[in-house]
């Protein structure tokens, strides 16, 4: 992860071995990295931008899941509308 002058930007994301396909260890490992990502963004003032580059049969199940928009190539980007949405599921208040 690195803090760039007007977004968080995600260097690598992927899941251990151990935690892919039907016998996963864990559940929503990686989107919970992206909300948390995006709460950073937000912390740091940059309103929740987050972006990232997709392996390229990844696109589309990262726009259906995370609602990240396609910037060309492998260039993802979660805006604000995006990022609060994952917040929101993510982190819950109590």
């Amino acid at each position: 992860m690195e803090i760039k002058s007007d977004h968080i930007y995600l260097h690598l994301l992927e899941n251990a071995p151990f935690n892919r396909g039907a016998m996963k260890v864990y559940e929503g490992v990686a989107g919970n990295l992206f909300a948390f990502s995006c709460k950073l963004s937000f912390d740091f003032g940059f309103e929740g931008y987050v972006s990232f580059n997709a392996k390229t049969k990844l696109i589309d199940h990262y726009c259906k899941m995370l609602g990240a928009k396609h910037a060309g190539g492998t260039l993802m980007i979660i805006d604000t509308e995006a990022a609060t949405f994952l917040m929101n599921s993510y982190f819950r208040n109590k």
